[in-house]
């Protein structure tokens, strides 16, 4: 049997991707392994939203190519958005890839390989992107078995200027609801999933396409009425633009919803806003704040912004920092505008100088950290419940698990000290202590 191994980079969007591959390797009579090992074939999805994601993405290629070299990999794919974004150009730099596939044909590469195996040529970037998975393609899950990542809409349409995922991923597109549902079923059939994290380019615009309105509070209410072992379902890359009532009532009204969501807002000066092609201006941004706090007792909130927009002034700059201020998310992440190829804002003036950028980026963090530290500090002494992770061999505790208030990878931690805990199972802790991002419990 012909072994494996998925090297997945990027986002959970991309993950998911990953683990289609997976399954359509398996399918065709593959065994998936690490990829750490030496390999028949060797799977990498990249990843090109960022310049530094397609920097990680060139970095994991050479090092499967020498290891290709040394014998130790038989057949090296390349796939996901890096292949997307260069189309044939990629196979030009990139010679000891047998094969390079675009973000619309990966459910291929089975396919593929038995034709390359006949001398058949060694690339295939697809034109119209236009694939969307179902609960029909093969998959295996790369996640702990206690959570998952469940995709129900691919592309978007949004077209900020700095973004360059509608040219490497296409046009907004919907999962069926029915869809979504046989997926929901089918991976808590074995009843040890507990947590299922919804994700999509814009999941709070779901269902616009194909239903021609939007459907995410309806799909969400009826994954809340499946019986199953998911306690958890997080909402992910939410669009603040497209939020309505229904939805907010949704996440307060399920026991299921964890009361935790994913806005990214990106700035908070209008004149920014404009420029980032975002159809939400910053009042109607504070007042959704505002809104979800005080409709959703508990909520935990979480951002991302962008600092050194092109244009972007002091003034613009302290008006988003006084909007961190005021705003107190629980989980923020800020990034350095990447000057992206492809993009409107890459021909923008005024770009901001590498030096100022990271100024305002460790200014924002900075700020952020002491917010945190201020949370993290009022939980003290409160008992919460918490999914163990996983078991771990350190000063902190012997398990890490999350809150609601924590999605998988991206968030915070609670670490444990108790005995006999199992990675898969909720218990409530005590907190006792704290980091900056992080709490330290123990088991009531």
């Amino acid at each position: 049997m012909l072994k494996a191994g998925i090297i997945s980079l990027g986002c959970p969007r991309n993950l998911i991707d990953s683990e289609i591959i997976a399954g359509s390797l398996k399918k065709s009579g593959m065994k998936i392994v690490s990829a750490e090992r030496g390999v028949d074939v060797c799977v990498i999805n990249t990843c090109a939203f960022t310049q530094s994601a397609r920097e990680e993405s060139i970095d994991k290629i050479m090092e499967a190519s020498y290891l290709k070299k040394k014998g130790k990999i038989g057949c090296l794919v390349i796939t996901g958005c890096l292949p997307q974004m260069y189309k044939g150009s990629l196979a030009k730099e990139l010679g000891e890839a047998d094969l390079i596939v675009g973000t619309n044909d990966f459910l291929k590469i089975p396919e593929l390989l038995k034709r390359h195996k006949l001398g058949a040529g060694r690339t295939f970037v697809s034109g119209e992107l236009d694939y969307i998975y179902n609960e029909f393609d093969p998959r295996i899950i790369l996640t702990p078995e206690h959570y998952a990542y469940v995709k129900i809409s691919e592309g978007c349409s949004n077209f900020c200027s700095y973004c360059i995922i509608p040219h490497l991923r296409g046009k907004f597109r919907s999962r069926r609801i029915e869809s979504v549902e046989a997926e929901f079923r089918q991976l808590s059939a074995g009843g040890k999933l507990k947590e299922v994290n919804i994700i999509g380019q814009d999941t709070t615009l779901y269902g616009k396409d194909i239903y021609g309105k939007i459907k995410f509070p309806e799909l969400l209410r009826r994954l809340c009425r499946i019986k199953n072992s998911v306690r958890w379902i997080r909402i992910l890359y939410t669009h603040p633009a497209h939020y309505s009532d229904e939805l907010i009532e949704v996440v307060r009204e399920e026991d299921r919803m964890c009361k935790y969501l994913d806005i990214p807002v990106q700035h908070i000066s209008d004149r920014i806003l404009k420029k980032m092609n975002r159809p939400t201006a910053g009042s109607q941004i504070e007042k959704l704040i505002d809104k979800l706090r005080k409709k959703i007792p508990g909520i935990a909130l979480r951002t991302s912004l962008i600092v050194g927009f092109p244009g972007e002034t002091e003034k613009d700059f302290n008006k988003l920092l006084d909007f961190v201020r005021k705003a107190r998310f629980e989980r923020l992440g800020a990034f350095m505008y990447s000057r992206e190829e492809g993009t409107r804002a890459a021909f923008y003036g005024s770009q901001i100088p590498e030096k100022l950028k990271r100024q305002r980026f460790d200014a924002v963090m900075k700020l952020q950290q002491s917010i945190s530290r201020e949370i993290n500090s009022a939980m003290v002494g409160k008992t919460v419940e918490v999914l163990i992770d996983e078991k771990l061999q350190n000063d902190l505790g012997k398990y890490a698990g999350r809150t609601q208030a924590d999605a998988p990878e991206i968030d915070g931690t609670i670490y444990v000290s108790a005995k006999n805990l199992r990675p898969g199972s909720f218990c409530k802790l005590k907190v006792t202590g704290f980091l900056e991002y992080d709490l330290i419990g123990e088991k009531v």
